[in-house]
């Protein structure tokens, strides 16, 4: 079946979430408590262990397919704009978010500031804090970081949501 990666990342959730909840049925049914001299098969829960695990390893499969499919079109589709394949774009794009992060910071520094820290134990000295930096520059790369970041989702996005691979479940 053809697919984009978003479907097929939305398949690969609920194949987890349905896995999940066969291990959730399997670890509450497969043992049982019974008070002596009590009807055991009154209290025994529905519990196939044959046919659990048939399931557990059905499931795993088709995990274990989505993800080598995700994983090869991630490897090996570039993303427009950028050179770059889907996975080098999942590294890019948090590295984008860490330099807007830092960014921001260093472009809201007032060029010199007291350093409160310094004074504590010496009376009379005031210590000063100076930036070592241009913070216009600072602000001007944290501008160009942040179109550069939406620029980046955005075409990450078109290939997720348009492109196309072929998942053989």
């Amino acid at each position: 079946m053809k697919c984009t990666s978003a479907e097929a990342a939305k398949l690969l959730r609920k194949l987890n979430e349905d896995y999940e909840a066969l291990c959730i049925h399997e670890e509450q049914s497969k043992e049982f408590l019974a008070a002596s001299g009590e009807d055991i098969e009154s209290v025994r829960p529905a519990y196939d262990y044959e046919s659990v695990q048939a399931r557990m390893d059905e499931l795993e499969a088709k995990i274990r397919k989505v993800k080598h499919t995700i994983n090869i079109f991630n490897a090996t589709h570039i993303v427009t704009g950028f050179d770059m394949t889907i996975d080098q774009m999942l590294v890019y794009i948090p590295q984008l978010t860490n330099r807007k992060r830092k960014l921001s910071i260093m472009r809201n520094k007032l060029p010199k500031t007291r350093d409160h820290a310094s004074t504590a134990g010496r009376m009379g000295i005031i210590d000063y804090r100076y930036t070592n930096y241009d913070i216009e520059k600072a602000d001007a790369d944290y501008t160009a970081v942040s179109e550069l970041l939406a620029k980046a989702q955005t075409a990450l996005d078109v290939v997720n949501n348009t492109e196309t691979m072929e998942l053989d479940l």
